[in-house]
């Protein structure tokens, strides 16, 4: 299998000041461009940690053949 890349990122902002969370855009190499969703967790760093972790593992789930 061909070498992966995982494209993310992470802020932690105050829950009362996100208004919209809109998609990322990833240029490639081809010219076209790829859109990464961009996810929103909220809660106390516990909580975040446990979604993320949570997120994490279902994501994988979405690519078995890796």
């Amino acid at each position: 299998m061909a070498n992966l890349t995982l494209v993310y990122g992470m802020r932690l902002l105050p829950s009362d000041e996100v208004a919209e969370v809109g998609d990322a855009t990833v240029k490639l190499k081809s010219g076209r461009d790829a859109h990464v969703t961009m996810h929103v967790l909220e809660g106390s760093k516990e909580e975040i940690e446990k979604q993320l972790k949570t997120s994490l593992e279902a994501f994988f789930d979405f690519y078995p053949e890796i």
